[in-house]
C-alpha cells in the first residue's frame, strides 16, 4: 500500500542510539526529498533531540526518558502514556518504526496514521495477545544489502520512494565549529594535524584495552607527527585516565567535555578516528573523516562505518575466548572479542589508511 492523499508530517521511530539515529538520518533526507514540505518528527531519547533538529534531520522531535522508561511499571507507564499524549497531537499520515520492538509497535498502533510503515517479518514475532498494525511492509534489509543502513532505507524501497542520498551526511553548524577550532587552538592543535580516539563503549568488552590503545597513539604519534585528542562522554573517563597514565606522548583529554554538536565539528576537523564501534564512530564517518573502527563479535559488514574511507577491524572468527565469566559469547554487545585485536594490525591499519587518504587531503587543505 502506497500512501493515500498527502503526506504533510512522518513520524520515524528511531528508540536506539546515536550510532542508530547517524544511519537512520539517510533515510530522513530521502523523505525530505521525496515529500518536499513535510514535517519530519523523530521519537527519539532525550538527549539526542536538540542534535537532531540543529542538523535538520528532523523537523521536530518527541522526546522520551531512558530512565523512566526502564524503571518500575508505574514509571514506565507515565512514561509511555506522556509520549503517546504528545505524538498524537501531531496528526501523523506516515509512520516509520524503525526500531521494530514491542513497545514501538504499540506506539505506532496507537498513533495510527494512515500510512504505518515497519518491518516484516519483525524481529520480534508477536505473542497471541499481540498486533502489528502496519499497512506497508518494508524487508528486513533493503536493496540486497546486509549493512544496518539499509534496514534503516528499506522503507523507502517499500514506499516506492528512490534512494537518492546513500550515507548519511551530516555537516557541523557554523558555530559548533568555531567551537572545535578555539579548543583546537587552545590546546596548541593545528587541523587535520591531530587523530581522534575514542576508548569508550558501552560495555567494558566492546572497549579495546587500554594499555593497546597507549601503544598504538605512542607508536603512530611518533611516526606520523599526528596529535592525538581524547573523546568520550562523562562516564567514560575510567578507560581514559588509564590511557593518559600509561602514554608517553601528550594527549588532549576533552573526555566529558563536549556535547554532541561540538563533538561532530571537532571530528570534521580531524585526520583519522581511531575507536571502538560506537556512536562517535559513526559520526566521524559522517562527516567524512577516515575512520578505524575497532570490532569484537559484531561484523563490521553489518555495522561498519559508511560514508568515508575506513578499514574494520576484527579479530579471526570464531573466537578464541578472552573474556571468561564477563563475556556472553553469542551477544555482540556483551563480548569480549576486541581484545584480541593486536597493536601492530592496528597501526598497520591507520598507515594505510593515512596514505590511501593524502592525496584527497592535500587537495583540500
Amino acid at each position: 500500500m502506497l500512501p493515500v492523499g498527502p503526506v504533510r508530517s512522518i513520524l520515524i521511530l528511531q528508540t536506539k542510539y546515536i550510532g542508530d539515529l547517524i544511519l537512520a538520518s539517510a533515510l530522513a533526507k530521502n523523505l525530505q526529498i521525496a515529500y518536499p514540505g513535510a514535517r519530519v518528527v523523530f521519537l527519539c531519547e532525550a538527549r539526542f533531540g536538540s542534535f537532531l533538529t540543529a542538523h535538520g534531520i528532523a523537523s521536530e522531535t518527541v522526546t522520551f526518558r531512558r530512565g523512566s522508561a526502564r524503571g518500575t511499571i508505574l514509571q514506565r507507564g507515565l512514561e509511555l502514556w506522556r509520549v503517546i499524549r504528545n505524538l498524537r497531537r501531531f496528526g501523523f499520515d506516515m509512520t516509520i518504526d524503525l526500531t521494530d520492538s514491542r513497545t514501538s509497535h504499540f506506539i505506532a498502533m496507537v498513533v495510527n496514521a494512515k500510512t504505518r510503515v515497519g518491518y516484516y517479518p519483525s524481529e520480534h514475532p508477536l505473542r497471541r495477545f499481540e498486533r502489528q498494525s502496519i499497512n506497508v511492509q518494508a524487508k528486513p534489509f533493503g536493496y540486497g544489502e546486509r549493512h544496518f543502513l539499509y534496514r534503516y532505507l528499506s522503507p523507502l524501497e517499500a514506499l516506492g520512494v528512490d534512494l537518492r542520498v546513500k550515507a548519511p551526511s551530516i555537516q557541523p553548524l557554523p558555530l559548533e565549529t568555531a567551537r572545535a577550532l578555539a579548543l583546537l587552538d587552545n590546546s596548541g592543535l593545528r587541523r587535520k594535524a591531530f587523530m581522534v580516539v575514542h576508548a569508550g563503549a558501552s560495555f567494558p568488552g566492546r572497549r579495546w584495552l587500554p594499555e593497546r590503545f597507549a601503544a598504538a597513539i605512542d607508536t603512530i604519534s611518533t611516526e606520523t607527527g599526528l596529535s592525538v585528542v581524547l573523546v568520550g562522554g562523562p562516564d567514560e573517563a575510567e578507560a581514559n585516565d588509564q590511557i593518559m597514565a600509561m602514554v608517553s606522548t601528550p594527549v588532549v583529554n576533552l573526555v566529558g567535555a563536549l556535547s554532541l554538536e561540538t563533538l561532530l565539528a571537532l571530528l570534521q576537523e580531524a585526520r583519522l578516528f581511531l575507536g571502538n564501534e560506537s556512536g562517535p564512530m559513526h559520526m566521524a564517518a559522517a562527516t567524512g573523516t577516515p575512520v578505524v573502527g575497532l570490532f569484537g563479535l559484531t561484523n563490521p559488514i553489518r555495522w561498519g562505518p559508511v560514508g568515508a574511507p575506513s578499514i574494520s577491524m576484527r579479530p579471526s572468527m570464531p573466537c578464541d575466548c578472552v573474556g571468561g565469566d564477563l563475556c556472553h559469547r553469542t551477544d555482540p554487545s556483551k563480548a569480549c572479542c576486541v581484545w584480541r585485536v593486536e597493536v601492530a594490525s592496528v597501526v598497520d591499519a591507520v598507515r594505510e589508511l593515512l596514505s590511501r587518504t593524502a592525496v584527497a587531503l592535500n587537495s583540500t587543505v
